[in-house]
C-alpha cells in the first residue's frame, strides 16, 4: 500500500500505525519526529499540494480532510484515477470513527494501542469541577476565533471550557479584538497553531484577562496526540486560571 497524506494529524496516525505505508506528506506534516528519516516525499502544503508530484508517487490512496484540503485538488487527483479518502471530523467520537476508517484503508491489520489509549483517556474524563467561558483566537491580523461545529471546540467543551462563539454562523469568524476583550471571558485560549501565539505575541492584546498558551497539536489534531491531550490541555488551562 502506497499512501499520500494531505493531513498532518492523519500523517502521524498512519506513520505510527502502518509503518512503511506513507510515500508522500505535506510540508506541514511534522510528526512523528522521525518522519524526515522515513524517506517520504514532500508534496507541498495542505491548501496547495503539487498534484503532479503526488501522481508521480503512484499512490494507491490519498487521505484528505474536508476542512483542510481544497476540493479542486482532490477532484484533480480523482480525475487522474487516484483513490481519495476524505475525512470529516467535527468532534471526538467522529475523530475515532474516522481514524479507524483511515487506518483500515491504509492496510492496518490490527487496532493500534494508542487508539485504545486515546479512547480511554476521553471516555474516562471526570466531570469538570466548573464550566469556564473562553474565546479561542486562531489567527491575528485579522483576528479570527473558533466558531460553530469545530473539533477544537468539542475538545474544549469536554474539558469544561465553553467558548463564546460556539453558536456563531461562521466556523471561524473574524471578530475585532476589542469585541473579544469586551466579551469578558474567564480565559483566552491561545494555541500555537495555525497562528503561533507565544507569551510575547498574543497575551498583550488581552490585558487583565487570564491567557492559556496551549499546544495546537493537542487541541486540533486527531491522531496519537489524543491520548495525552486531556492531560496536556488540562494542565495548561488550570495554570491560566490560578
Amino acid at each position: 500500500m502506497r499512501v499520500v497524506s494531505l493531513v498532518p494529524s492523519l500523517t502521524e496516525a498512519v506513520a505510527v500505525s502502518v509503518p512503511g505505508a506513507l510515500v508522500g506528506v505535506t510540508d506541514w506534516c511534522t510528526h512523528p519526529a522521525e518522519l524526515a528519516d522515513l524517506g517520504v516525499s514532500r508534496i507541498g502544503g495542505t491548501k496547495n499540494p503539487k498534484v503532479e508530484r503526488i501522481l508521480d508517487l503512484a499512490p494507491d490512496l490519498v487521505i484528505a480532510n474536508v476542512e483542510e484540503n481544497r476540493e479542486p485538488d482532490l477532484a484533480a487527483l480523482r480525475e487522474a484515477g487516484v483513490e481519495v479518502l476524505v475525512t470529516v471530523v467535527c468532534d471526538i467520537p467522529q475523530a475515532f470513527a474516522e481514524l479507524t476508517r483511515v487506518l483500515a484503508a491504509c492496510g492496518a491489520t490490527s487496532r493500534s494501542r494508542w487508539l485504545d489509549e486515546a479512547e480511554t483517556a476521553w471516555s474516562d474524563l471526570p466531570p469538570p469541577e466548573r464550566r469556564t467561558t473562553a474565546v479561542v483566537p486562531i489567527w491575528r491580523r485579522p483576528w479570527m476565533v473558533l466558531g460553530r461545529d469545530t473539533f477544537a471546540g468539542d475538545v474544549l467543551s469536554r474539558l469544561g471550557v465553553d467558548h463564546l462563539y460556539t453558536t456563531h454562523a461562521d466556523r471561524y469568524p473574524r471578530v475585532p479584538v476589542e469585541e473579544l476583550r469586551a466579551a469578558a471571558p474567564d480565559v483566552v485560549v491561545l494555541p500555537d497553531e495555525p497562528y503561533r501565539f507565544t507569551a510575547e505575541d498574543g497575551p498583550e492584546a488581552f490585558p487583565g484577562l487570564p491567557c492559556a498558551l496551549v499546544s495546537g497539536r493537542h487541541l486540533t489534531w486527531y491522531g496519537p496526540s489524543l491520548a495525552e491531550a486531556p492531560r496536556v490541555l488540562g494542565e495548561a488551562l488550570r495554570a491560566a486560571r490560578r
